[in-house]
């Protein structure tokens, strides 16, 4: 880490500037790990279309952090004829699917 000292600056201003940029950096980590965090996805697709990724989606997942995020979502829309009423009505009223 590098810390601009100019001459003349006093030990206090230089320990602010240091303390200044250690809160940065903690913050900035704390929200990186709150955000991994976060558990799965529970809006309506989650809700009504669990069953209907398991039986036409095999490998997909539907979670915030998934690496592939929207392949569930995609290959639900790509089936729209197989999934259950209620996950339809999901995915025609909310994401991509709102028109």
């Amino acid at each position: 880490m590098v810390i601009l000292v100019k001459e003349g600056d006093s030990r206090t201003k230089i320990m602010k500037r240091m303390l200044g940029i250690l809160a940065v950096t903690g913050l900035t980590l704390a929200a990186g790990v709150a955000y991994a965090q976060r558990g799965p996805a529970k809006g309506p697709v989650a809700l009504h279309c669990n069953n209907d990724i398991v039986a036409l989606c095999p490998g997909a997942t539907h979670t915030p952090q998934s690496r592939r995020r929207g392949d569930a979502r995609a290959c639900l829309e790509r089936n729209i004829a197989k999934v259950s009423p209620a996950c339809r009505t999901a995915l025609q009223t909310t994401g991509r699917g709102r028109r």
